[in-house]
């Protein structure tokens, strides 16, 4: 094992951060390499796209060893553990080195012992399962987003992590971005005086890969892809590769389209600027355009209005400019995925934070800020709570557009006060034998 010592600026090129982030990001923590005994031991569930490119951060990071590939496609799991080992075998001091695992089922390495963290990046209604099972384990948890599928299955995350005392980072990366962090700054400093409404604009329609259109056939389950275990908790449905991978996320079993995909990014940012990051709205109006026919059946547009106790709106809706848009009394500020602010006033964008005014939680790389406070075992910039919150605003929305009609919500509650039909919404019966 070599031991030199990383510097920020080579950490977060093999980090590929990107130009456009990097110069915001504040210095991370302990970026020293390790003995291979003495690193944060993780296996990767979901290593295909995003799942793919958080396992390759987490393989960036001297603190991390991972020890196990997990997808239930095989191939995808195979190749993921031939660059994993491809990465150790070149470390000074290898011949310690006993090989990553490959399987398909994640309950192998919930019951391994040797294992510290895992990283989650499956389909959104496996979040809960597995993070539930790694807690309950001793296991640590980064987890994508959206942190859960529904609001009663956030609300259960949560309250295991804290239960069990485990970290979780939930996989809102834009969180630990410094020029994101400095625009909710500027807002919660009166920058653009009185926050007035606030409107996000994740995208409308259905962004499908691989050529499908939602008619496809059933077909025949590939051998090296363990279709039982993709499903697990969701209806059972016949397999066709349309229903899988990246495209579970416009099928109502699976996820909620754009309003919980791109729509939780965006969210995540508004409330942290609203600084209403720890609760939820107490009205809610929603209304949306389902497809009639075919395999993807989210809403493709959507318009959803949030009212806060503090008299903001929250807007979110497939007509929206994309990114995050702040307005208030006295200017605006937009919030662009690419990691750009732009202003009504270029006066807004070169002001100082002063010492005596409010300057929120900053940190290093979103995944390096996980393993800093599995060190340190403390809150995570994306925490369970934030996580769980985040996602609620996004159900809470898409339940009010599935129902056609306003609704009230009681945030310290999390419940529909006197309304039934919308409560039983908050969760999900599971396919047996899956529980959480």
């Amino acid at each position: 094992m070599n031991n030199k010592n990383y510097s920020r600026r080579e950490f977060i090129k093999k980090a590929c951060c990107g130009a456009a982030i990097a110069p915001f990001i504040l210095k991370a923590q302990r970026l020293n390499a390790a003995p291979p005994n003495q690193r944060i031991t993780m296996a990767c569930i979901g290593v295909g796209g995003q799942g793919g490119h958080d396992t390759n951060m987490f393989l960036s990071d001297p603190r991390v060893q991972i020890v196990a590939s997990c997808d239930v496609d095989l191939p995808r799991a195979k190749a993921m553990a031939a660059r994993i080992d491809s990465q150790y075998s070149k470390e000074t001091g290898a011949g310690s080195y006993k090989g990553c695992t490959i399987t398909q089922d994640f309950r192998e390495l919930i019951a391994r012992k040797d294992i510290d963290a895992v990283m989650i990046a499956t389909p959104d209604h496996l979040h809960a399962v597995i993070a539930i099972a790694a807690a309950h384990s001793g296991k640590n948890v980064y987890c994508e987003k959206p942190l859960s599928y529904c609001i009663a299955e956030g609300r259960a995350i949560c309250n295991t992590m804290t239960q069990f005392g485990r970290v979780l980072q939930t996989g809102t990366q834009r969180r630990s971005v410094g020029i994101y962090r400095y625009g909710c700054e500027l807002i919660q400093n009166g920058r653009i005086g009185k926050l007035q409404t606030v409107k996000c604009g994740p995208g409308k329609g259905f962004y499908v890969r691989g050529g499908y259109t939602g008619e496809q056939p059933p077909e025949p389950v590939p051998p090296d892809f363990n279709y039982d275990l993709w499903l697990g908790p969701a209806p059972w449905a016949p397999y066709t590769p349309g229903r899988c991978h990246f495209n579970f996320r416009w099928i109502l079993d699976y996820g909620e389209g754009y309003i919980s995909d791109n729509g939780v990014h965006f969210i995540d940012l508004a409330t942290w600027g609203m600084g209403t990051e720890l609760t939820g709205p107490e009205y809610i109006d929603g209304k949306g355009t389902f497809p009639t026919t075919g395999l993807y059946n989210a809403p493709t547009e959507f318009d959803i209005t949030y009212h806060y106790p503090n008299g903001v709106k929250l807007i979110l809706g497939s007509a929206e400019e994309f990114g995050v848009r702040f307005e208030g009394s006295e200017g605006w500020i937009h919030f662009h995925a690419d990691a750009r602010l732009t202003a009504s006033s270029e006066k807004i964008l070169t002001s100082t934070i002063g010492p005596n005014e409010i300057h929120l939680r900053s940190g290093s790389l979103h995944h390096a800020d996980f393993i800093d406070c599995v060190l340190d075992h403390r809150l995570t910039a994306a925490h369970p709570e934030i996580g769980h919150r985040t996602a609620s605003v996004c159900h809470l929305g898409y339940i009010s557009v599935r129902l056609g009609r306003p609704l009230k919500w009681d945030p310290v509650r999390e419940i529909f006060p006197d309304d039934p039909v919308a409560n039983r919404m908050l969760s999900r019966a599971a396919r047996a034998p899956w529980t959480i």
